[in-house]
């Protein structure tokens, strides 16, 4: 699909849109907890991809490409707007039952009762908060690791970061969400 699409197939790269739309949204909200600005970000981000895919190196995977341009768009405002954290509640920006469920993060199995599907719908949206307060670099790590589930080396090559660096963001990201969702232990 890649291939067609550096050819100049435009029903290639509309394909490439429609299987990386959602995931790349889903990151790009994550990281700025704005719909609407999650929106412009992915359309920057799809508009780089188009203008550049001619160098894109198929040695590499598309989907880390993606990913680091979608994350360096995300980075790049975090850093112009100088926001270290963001609000999670009562975010004017998902409002509707659909927006709430297609950016959550899901918990638990479908067979649960309603009760556990409750609990794991409220420990969901801790771990939101707690993942909103941590430094956008931490954040983009954690989201990579265990919402998109990049393996560290993707990661350092996604974030052209060091895979030490990768690894001590993880583990200092880990440290902090323990602390924020200590008061959730039972």
């Amino acid at each position: 699909m890649v291939a067609w699409a550096k050819q100049g197939h435009e029903a290639a790269f509309r394909e490439l849109v429609r299987r990386y739309e959602r995931p790349l949204f889903s990151l790009l909200y994550r990281m700025v907890r704005d719909r609407a600005l999650a929106e412009d970000l992915a359309q920057e981000t799809f508009i780089k991809v188009l203008n550049g895919i001619g160098s894109y190196n198929p040695q590499f995977k598309f989907s880390s490409w993606i990913f680091k341009i979608a994350n360096n768009a995300a980075i790049d405002h975090l850093r112009k707007r100088d926001l270290d954290t963001l609000s999670l509640d009562g975010s004017p920006h998902a409002t509707t039952p659909e927006e709430m469920h297609a950016t959550a993060l899901q918990l638990g199995d479908r067979g649960e009762s309603p009760l556990a599907e409750l609990e794991a719908r409220e420990l969901g949206g801790a771990i939101e908060q707690a993942i909103a307060r941590l430094r956008p670099e931490y954040r983009a790590c954690i989201l990579l690791r265990h919402v998109e589930g990049f393996s560290y080396e993707e990661i350092a090559a996604t974030l052209e970061l060091p895979l030490g660096t990768v690894k001590t963001y993880i583990h200092r990201a880990r440290n902090e969400l323990r602390g924020y969702l200590g008061d959730r232990r039972e």
